[in-house]
């Protein structure tokens, strides 16, 4: 996934486990022949070199380096293992942190990780990371404002259910959002949606986690993700799909020419 596979793609999945599938390998085809531009978030080091090998002809499946926050408790050791495969790796995810009830007794432990990952990429510099921020939006924040300089990352908040001001506060830093269906089926996540700078949405399934009629939905499937956030901006489904993958190549070649105004209008 660069700027030219931006080109040739049609659809943008920027957050998507691919390996948690049945068929990986078969997804990973399926993307290809559908034209969406995936982006495959690991839950640990552990997973980065077999997905990397998978995906590794693929031409619109790229693979993210993760060390997932709800998994931090039993996989805080992996960080040397996530530091060492850093070299090689130009996406980052699944990061971030979670302060929900399952996983709140962590969160000591996640806001450790979660900063020595954001030091390993500043230093290194290029990364785009996509991360996760249940109930933990302002620390995140945080950590990034003062860790990671905006020249020297690209952050996506992936399945952002903050504040508006928390919202704010991400745009004017120049944090991009993801958007999947499940966000856009409760009424108050899509109002926070609606107002959120159309040059920083990208759109994701967060499948296997996100079901359509019970099944896991499929990158495939993000046309329908389109197709409401579409409705929701008011414009049409093409022009959306369009505006997305401008947002992507964007990304992808860091022109962060950002536009002030829409962040002023959150």
């Amino acid at each position: 996934m660069n700027e030219r596979d931006s080109q040739k793609s049609y659809w943008v999945d920027f957050h998507c486990h691919l390996d948690l599938y049945q068929g990986h390998a078969e997804l990973i085809a399926e993307c290809d022949r559908e034209k969406v531009s995936t982006l495959a978030v690991t839950t640990t080091p552990k997973a980065w070199a077999r997905n990397c090998e998978l995906a590794a002809h693929a031409t619109h499946v790229r693979v993210a380096l993760g060390l997932h926050p709800q998994l931090v408790a039993e996989r805080a050791n992996e960080i040397a293992l996530f530091e060492q495969y850093l070299a090689g790796a130009r996406y980052v995810g699944e990061i971030g942190l979670d302060a929900g009830p399952r996983f709140y007794r962590s969160l000591p432990d996640q806001e450790r990780i979660f900063e020595r990952i954001l030091r390993a990429c500043a230093e290194q510099g290029g990364k785009i990371l996509s991360v996760h921020s249940t109930r933990a939006v302002g620390k995140v924040l945080t950590y990034i404002e003062r860790v990671l300089p905006p020249n020297k990352g690209r952050v996506v908040l992936h399945w952002f259910t903050g504040s508006i001001a928390e919202a704010r506060r991400a745009a004017a830093w120049g944090c991009y959002f993801s958007i999947n269906k499940e966000m856009l089926n409760s009424p108050k996540h899509s109002q926070l949606i609606a107002k959120l700078p159309g040059d920083r949405l990208l759109t994701e399934t967060d499948g296997p986690f996100v079901l359509v009629q019970g099944k896991p939905i499929r990158p495939r499937e993000i046309t329908t993700t389109v197709s409401q956030l579409a409705k929701l901006r008011e414009t049409t489904e093409d022009e959306m799909r369009k505006a997305i993958l401008g947002n992507l190549n964007t990304l992808l070649t860091n022109d962060i020419d950002r536009s002030r105004s829409e962040v002023a209008n959150i």
